[in-house]
């Protein structure tokens, strides 16, 4: 399991993703530990994959925050608008001491808009300053003490590490391995330009160091170099997810999406691909955002696992505590929905069918993401709280 004081990667408070009117995903919250892996499922549809394209920066979040190794990376001020909307409709009937209270209440809102616009638009280049002071503090003493060719020398890779800082990105920490592993890769571009291009980006121009990492990271995904002149036509589903994972892996990140990495694969392919990953996991100090709909997949791999429904976050708990005990209804539907390879079983097996009108009654005391047990969260109402912790289902 994950370590419990490990410290916070990645935290989304009150994330909202919404395209016109669909709101495909609706006030979530939860947080990600350096070195675990966070499991996110759902059926098809359910936002999982809205929510990893907006930590990464893919869409403009509408609402909410995102918050990676402390700094704020991403935010929405949708929530904010709505409040200073509400309160100047308020002010409309109020009494002067009131007005006076919304007056302020508006004020405090629009500076928080403020703030969310300055840490979204600045974010990338704030990071790249900050990269650029070090590299400066580094050299400078060093280039005071050095002459002649040393100077010279100094000089140049004092440029050279300087344009790196430069054009880095705070997000480039984050990368993302996509779902279609024929989809996500440029068919005109070779295996080695499609690793490669992350590091020209960001500013990389030696070709030996790129070659270096192109080279080391295409073995440690299970290929050859001679495979680095090839285009992806050329290569199984599996060969070509294993680019996918490269692509990602050269980067060095911290955290990465993988947004249904093996659900296009063939189930033998499957496994290969997911030991890889945990291989990858423990060897780079990796941290994964787990997206899928395998249930099985999600329970070997992952740490902790998130369970959404219809844009919302339903349940969060440890991975041995979600599939012992779960308490939401839906959860108990995705579970009871997972076949077994035994033909006894499966004859029993019962599954547990959702509806959200019978399950629930939030006419008159609407759900909130509530703590039943130390580490377990649940998406449920003051009622239906009391029953969990009294040890009842709904």
């Amino acid at each position: 399991m994950s370590n419990q004081h490990a410290p916070e990667l990645l935290r989304v408070e009150n994330l909202c993703q919404y395209f016109k009117s669909t709101k495909a995903v609706d006030d979530i919250s939860f947080n990600i530990k350096k070195g675990e892996v966070f499991g996110l499922v759902g059926e098809s549809g359910c936002g999982k994959t809205t929510t990893g394209r907006s930590i990464i920066r893919l869409y403009d979040i509408t609402s909410g925050s995102i918050y990676f190794k402390g700094k704020r990376i991403a935010a929405g001020s949708k929530s904010y608008k709505d409040a200073i909307s509400g309160a100047r409709r308020e002010m409309k009937s109020a009494m002067t001491q009131r007005k006076e209270e919304l007056k302020a209440f508006i004020k405090a809102k629009q500076d928080e808009i403020r703030k969310a616009r300055y840490d979204h638009e600045n974010a990338d280049k704030l990071h790249a300053d900050l990269l650029i002071r070090e590299v400066e503090e580094r050299y400078k003493p060093l280039l005071e003490k050095a002459s002649g060719e040393e100077l010279a020398r100094l000089q140049k890779k004092y440029e050279y590490d300087r344009g790196v800082a430069k054009n880095q990105r705070f997000t480039t920490q984050i990368q993302m391995i996509f779902q279609d592993p024929i989809a996500s890769l440029n068919p005109r571009m070779t295996v080695y330009e499609t690793i490669a291009e992350g590091l020209v980006i960001r500013g990389e121009k030696d070709k030996a160091v790129i070659d270096e990492k192109v080279f080391r990271v295409l073995e440690m995904v299970g290929l050859v170099r001679e495979h680095a002149s090839r285009y992806p036509h050329e290569f199984s589903g599996g060969q070509r997810q294993r680019i996918g994972v490269a692509r990602a892996v050269v980067m060095e990140p911290e955290l990465i999406i993988a947004d249904e990495p093996v659900s296009a694969l063939d189930v033998s392919i499957q496994a290969q691909v997911i030991n890889l990953m945990n291989d990858l996991r423990h060897s780079l100090g990796l941290t994964i955002l787990f997206i899928a709909h395998d249930l099985s997949v999600v329970k070997y791999f992952s740490d902790r696992i998130g369970v959404m429904y219809y844009g919302k976050l339903v349940e969060l708990a440890d991975s041995d505590e979600l599939f012992k005990n779960p308490l939401h209804p839906y959860t108990q539907s995705l579970l009871s929905a997972i076949p077994l390879p035994d033909p006894l079983y499966e004859k029993d097996r019962v599954r547990i069918k959702y509806n959200p009108l019978i399950s629930h009654d939030y006419s008159v005391n609407q759900p909130t993401f509530q703590e039943v047990y130390p580490g377990h969260f649940v998406y449920c109402n003051d009622e239906e709280l009391a029953r969990f912790r009294a040890g009842e289902k709904v």
